[in-house]
């Protein structure tokens, strides 16, 4: 089957002025797009879950701290921002450049997709569709795998429709290499393999395509191979799933959430609202049953399997930033909804009306530089540290939910795993290591600690996420011994808290 080429500047017949600016504005809009979405974010503090990543890129995956968390250096995508901090040395910028050019490939194949499965024209829709996509954008600029594992997922759709178009065996070979690495970049990307097999079933029942059935058996089973050894180490990772958690138990509306309705009914109702107000011929189609099926099956089929995990196991992993491989779905969704409102030759208006929107109501422009997943762990480490003097005590809650008894004790070196927030993001005092929830060891140590260094000191911090940061104020606002005392917030650093305690007699008649 012949796929049409991507649209290109200059290939659709206009002849105006207008139309003519009308084709510039588009990429125009695309690079603005990019470099407010993608682009600034880079330089912006990391949060939590990316200094895990420089600690494993620091001390290995075989440091001994790792073995409370197995399932955060399992994963083939270190090697990249590996690579880049070896070339342009450790920075934030190094770090995520490997995610902003994988998802930057996985949407060059998304509007591939797009192409071949809803128009033509339709490709550049697409593109601003998943800009429209705030969790998307955010992979752009997170050191962390699934960037990469949305470029895996979005390339292996591409070759396997190329190859049940073409039987050719090269596309059969992109298949199963992208399908056989995409459960290697993360142990939670195991729901996408149902995607690829409904497609496949959807033109192997039917026959919609070349491709015999012992062939396409052939190469499955080799992909299933292929994955025994990732298998087998996510069961075994699985047995301790639950010390792992950091969700509740998913709801039903938390699903609904999950599928972006608000996204794809909007584009619909746009689209419905313009084609009727501009009187539009109705000229437009619906994609084709098999490649409408692959479109639904990206878009449902990995929350659900999530959700249904979650209850059935006991263990929630209906975690956002697990929910991404999905996200593709959705912008396919729109762009298919929107197809059957809009003629071939008005697809680039509506789509510079939907770059406008993108960047006028997606731009977090609120901020110079938006801060990425809403942390700001550098600016609170700078501020602390103006702030501190090197024998200040200043208490440090683990980020990370494993820090817990029996895990936790009073002595757990911070050179480790879970104060690698500290290692990433130095700052100066006293460090004590605190958990990252309570526990009656954990009180006696904070009691003891309180006695011992915080009201002898005659001042301290309280530094971390604003979770654990909330919980250990309320206790320390609760001891006899610090009721007299005050606090003073350091600023505003989004999910990070930085607190200073000083008795309030020390200032007294100040306003």
């Amino acid at each position: 089957m012949a796929v049409a080429p991507l649209p290109q500047i200059g290939t659709y017949p206009h002849t105006s002025r207008w139309a003519s600016l009308l084709e510039w504005a588009t990429p125009l809009l695309l690079l603005m797009c990019v470099v407010r979405l993608w682009v600034m974010p880079l330089f912006s503090s990391l949060w939590v879950d990316e200094m895990a990543t420089v600690f494993v890129l620091r001390h290995g995956a075989a440091d001994a701290s790792l073995r409370v968390a197995p399932q955060v250096p399992a994963s083939i995508y270190y090697s990249l921002p590996g690579a880049a901090q070896w070339l342009l040395g450790p920075s934030e910028l190094a770090w995520r450049l490997p995610s902003l050019a994988a998802l930057a490939i996985a949407v060059w194949f998304i509007a591939r997709l797009a192409r071949r499965l809803i128009h033509p024209a339709a490709a550049w829709f697409s593109v601003f569709a998943c800009l429209a996509l705030r969790d998307l954008n955010e992979q752009a600029a997170d050191a962390r795998p699934y960037a990469l594992g949305i470029c895996a997922a979005a390339a292996g759709c591409w070759f396997l429709v190329r190859w049940l178009d073409t039987a050719r065996w090269r596309y059969a070979a992109c298949f199963a290499i992208c399908a056989a690495l995409l459960w290697r970049i993360h142990l939670v990307f195991w729901p996408f393999y149902a995607v690829f097999a409904i497609y496949a079933l959807a033109r192997l029942a039917p026959r919609r395509t070349h491709v015999p059935w012992k062939t396409a058996g052939a190469v499955f089973a080799a992909v299933g191979i292929a994955l025994v050894p990732v298998a087998r180490e996510a069961l075994a990772i699985n047995r301790h799933a639950a010390a792992h958690v950091v969700a509740p138990p998913p709801s039903l509306q938390g699903l609904a959430d999950s599928l972006k309705l608000s996204i794809v009914m909007s584009c619909c109702a746009i689209a419905a609202f313009v084609s009727r107000w501009r009187s539009w011929p109705m000229t437009s189609r619906l994609p084709s049953p098999p490649s409408l099926t692959l479109i639904l099956a990206w878009w449902i089929c990995p929350p659900l399997a999530l959700f249904a995990f979650s209850h059935i196991s006991g263990t929630s992993v209906f975690v956002s930033r697990y929910l991404t491989l999905a996200l593709p779905g959705v912008a396919l969704a729109a762009t298919a909804g929107a197809a059957a409102f809009v003629p071939p030759m008005h697809w680039r208006k509506l789509t510079i009306a939907m770059a406008l929107l993108v960047l006028a109501f997606g731009g977090r422009w609120t901020r110079p530089v938006p801060l990425q997943h809403g942390s700001d762990w550098r600016g609170a480490a700078v501020a602390l540290s103006r702030e501190a003097t090197p024998d200040t005590p200043v208490i440090c809650p683990s980020p990370f939910v494993e820090a817990k008894s029996p895990v936790w004790r009073p002595d757990y070196p911070l050179a480790s795993f879970l104060y690698s927030n500290l290692l990433v993001y130095p700052i100066r005092g006293r460090e004590l290591p605190f958990p990252y929830e309570t526990s009656p060891e954990a009180e006696s140590y904070a009691v003891a600690v309180s006695a011992a260094l915080l009201v002898p000191a005659r001042r301290f911090f309280l530094y971390g996420g604003k979770g654990a940061v909330d919980f250990w104020r309320n206790w320390l606002r609760a001891r006899p011994e610090l009721a007299a005392w005050r606090e003073r917030s350091l600023g505003s650093f989004g999910e990070v808290a930085a607190l200073e305690f000083e008795p309030a007699e020390k200032h007294a008649g100040l306003p």
